[in-house]
């Protein structure tokens, strides 16, 4: 019988309680999960941003343990014996190659660990020299991506939750810096930083470390923070008008609290993302300083300081100067693939 649309009587047919197989068919039961593993699930997914993530932690891991067994010192020169005259067998090895004394040893029935990547113009196994500086990238690109976070994080959030006046300060000053040319600032910044800082580190532990390595994390510290604080500014922005921030204004909350517990929270993806997008620019920025001689002291290598010392013996030795870039290009090109399976992963604006 059809029913009366004017009838305004209630259809006790619609409150009938569902049977299982209604409940089975309307309700598709799913397993709890969290907004984290949702995007590890994502990113997993990605065949490009995995594999990319797994060179990372292969180079990362040689980096830190190769050292550990590995028998030659990357300042060791190799035929320098006291009181004896320095065997000039050992420089330049190409190779798999082994010095006079060494083929001597291994004629009399001993084992030599072979140097994989030959030796350089010192006689210094090149193989350890490599993985020292690359030890020396990734923790420059981490530190300083770490620098750049706090203080754009810190920035960024101020400028965005109190906005007016502090906010248009604070903008004008990114934009100056942002007018300033990128490079020649960081040049000029790393000479003028060296001495100044090396006096000033003399006699301490962070002497090891050198005056160089200091003025890189100084200028990162100095320049490279506006991307990130602009990127959080505009995230803080689009959030303090919501309702969970307004009722926290309400009940009293200060500003600082609502920034650590609700702003900064909710934009953790950007952050994370934005961070290891940030670590490949610091690496490829030591590399070139480096090339230039403005990176870390010597003997201690880096993978811009052996490309720049391998330019001298370019027609002789390539594969010296081939190595280290490739590494480079090997470390900055694959967290740059997995910062974009991040991004791909984590934003919520780009999933379905």
């Amino acid at each position: 019988m059809k029913k009366n649309p004017f009838n305004m009587h209630v259809n006790l047919d619609a409150f009938i309680p569902a049977t299982a197989e209604d409940k089975e068919y309307i309700v598709q039961m799913r397993e709890s999960s969290t907004f984290f593993r949702d995007g590890v699930k994502r990113l997993l997914k990605n065949k490009v941003a995995t594999v990319s993530l797994i060179v990372v932690v292969l180079i990362t891991l040689s980096a830190i343990f190769v050292p550990m067994f590995w028998p030659y010192a990357y300042d060791q020169q190799l035929g320098i014996t006291p009181g004896k005259p320095v065997d000039p067998s050992y420089a330049n090895l190409s190779p798999f190659e082994f010095g006079s004394t060494e083929e001597a040893r291994i004629e009399a029935g001993e084992k030599i660990f072979p140097h994989i990547f030959g030796t350089d113009s010192a006689g210094r196994d090149y193989f350890i020299r490599v993985i020292y500086g690359a030890r020396i990238s990734l923790t420059v690109g981490f530190f300083a991506s770490i620098i750049v976070l706090i203080i754009g994080l810190l920035i960024g959030s101020i400028s965005g939750y109190v906005g007016g006046k502090v906010d248009m300060f604070i903008m004008r000053i990114v934009d100056i810096i942002y007018s300033l040319p990128d490079m020649l600032m960081v040049i000029l910044l790393a000479a003028m930083l060296g001495d100044p800082i090396e006096k000033l580190v003399a006699g301490t532990t962070l002497e090891k470390i050198g005056s160089n390595i200091i003025s890189l994390f100084v200028v990162f510290a100095l320049l490279y923070w506006v991307s990130m604080s602009r990127l959080i500014r505009g995230q803080i922005l689009s959030l303090r008008e919501q309702e969970y921030v307004l009722a926290s204004k309400a009940t009293g909350a200060k500003g600082s609290w609502v920034i650590r517990k609700h702003l900064i929270p909710n934009c953790i993806s950007v952050v994370i993302i934005s961070t290891a997008l940030q670590i490949p620019s610091a690496i490829f920025t030591e590399s070139y300083l480096s090339f230039l001689g403005l990176g870390v002291n010597a003997p201690m290598p880096s993978l811009g300081s052996l490309a720049s010392d391998a330019l001298n013996g370019m027609s002789s030795y390539p594969y010296r100067l081939v190595i280290p870039a490739i590494v480079i290009s090997l470390i900055v090109l694959s967290l740059n693939l997995f910062g974009d399976g991040l991004r791909d992963a984590f934003d919520p604006k780009l999933n379905n």
